[in-house]
């Protein structure tokens, strides 16, 4: 793109279903065979380009691309979509009425914001009447995104005339007359396009590209957050597991949930750039489990139910309660972790419903059995390695 904008050059991209003529409408535009062509469905199968050397386009490049909507040619129309998406100007090619592909791939590139000119090539299969139809259903279809003047007719192949010759004798015979190409409308409108707006054309498609970029970077670095998140709370909720399952001490096993809960929250507001002290961490934890508790009460009941198990018996069923009351404390802390993590995406915001709000969402999204049976099998492993 930058080599681009430092050269000067105009990218004019055909976008369009196979076989539609889009190889042969550069070819006419260029007075040249430069892009390959053929009667079977598919022949583009990568991005070629050219130069345009017409005086009054100036630095223009044509960029051909395979066809959308073709059998087992997704990885193509990927490629056509996405030149597309960083040329100047689109020629969005059809043959005939827009069908339901041909719409939305038109609504995508119309999008951004940059030139589309929608051609209807093959004009020469239709009469006068015909084509004058098709071009007002075209702009119908398009009212509101493109302006009319920039839904043009073309026959970049036509096909050859036909005509009886009467010989001296009375014998007739059939000639087959080779028509030029009809791309002079096109053509005008392309130089119109570009004399008026040839200067802004590469920078206000350096500008989507920038945004655009900006965009995937920006989901790019949450993916990665959340990715790094998932990890960390995982670690917090073993060792959480593991400290609540082989304490038994009942005061001991709160405080100790208390402690990795809150060294959790403070680690991943780190990881999210929105750092906090121990003390605001602790706070946190404190409004996210209150929530917690009003919300799924029974789960903390369970918890202390197996906390005050282990003191009435002096600690002797600990071996009972240990898996269980180290699932559920595991269970806690994942979802102490999921709130804390959606808080701190959210850039250290509740948003309008509160922390209610954002508890009850992340209680729906979250499979408990999936996690406790997680939950269980971390738990399994790490006891009986300390084992």
């Amino acid at each position: 793109m930058l080599q681009k904008l430092e050269q000067g050059e105009i990218h004019i991209a055909v976008l369009g279903e196979v076989s539609v003529g889009k190889s042969s409408l550069l070819n006419a535009l260029l007075g040249e065979a430069r892009f390959a062509t053929s009667a079977l469905h598919g022949e583009t199968r990568e991005t070629a380009e050219a130069r345009w050397q017409e005086t009054r386009s100036g630095q223009v490049c044509l960029l051909d691309t395979p066809g959308i909507n073709e059998v087992g040619g997704e990885a193509r129309e990927r490629m056509a979509r996405e030149v597309a998406e960083r040329a100047d100007l689109v020629l969005f090619v059809v043959d005939g009425d827009l069908n339901a592909s041909e719409q939305a791939a038109l609504e995508q590139a119309l999008a951004p914001g940059r030139p589309v000119v929608l051609v209807l090539n093959k004009a020469d299969r239709y009469t006068a009447e015909e084509r004058a139809q098709l071009l007002a259903r075209l702009a119908e279809r398009t009212r509101g995104r493109l302006p009319p003047e920039q839904v043009v007719a073309a026959a970049a192949d036509p096909a050859p005339a036909r005509r009886i010759v009467l010989g001296p004798d009375g014998s007739e015979r059939e000639e087959r007359t080779v028509l030029p190409p009809d791309v002079e409308a096109l053509r005008e409108r392309l130089w119109q396009i570009l004399e008026r707006e040839g200067d802004t054309l590469s920078a206000l498609t350096a500008g989507l590209f920038a945004g655009e970029v900006s965009e995937r970077v920006g989901r790019r670095v949450v993916e990665l957050r959340r990715e790094a998140a998932g990890r960390l709370v995982r670690q917090y909720c073993i060792a959480k597991g593991v400290a609540v399952a082989i304490n038994p001490v009942p005061a001991a096993d709160l405080l100790a949930a208390a402690a990795i809960d809150a060294g959790m929250v403070f680690h991943l507001s780190r990881l999210y750039g929105l750092p906090l002290s121990r003390a605001e961490a602790g706070s946190l934890v404190t409004v996210i489990a209150t929530q917690m508790t009003v919300l799924m009460g029974t789960v903390w009941l369970t918890h202390l139910i197996s906390a005050a198990l282990k003191a009435g018996t002096a600690g002797l069923s600990t071996v009972f309660t240990a898996g269980a009351q180290g699932a559920v404390a595991y269970y806690g802390t994942y979802l102490i972790g999921r709130v804390a993590e959606e808080y701190f995406a959210r850039g250290k915001s509740w948003g309008a419903g509160g922390p209610k709000a954002v508890v009850q969402e992340i209680l729906e999204s979250v499979d408990r059995d999936s996690v406790l049976a997680q939950a269980r099998a971390d738990l399994a492993g790490r006891l009986r390695a300390r084992a």
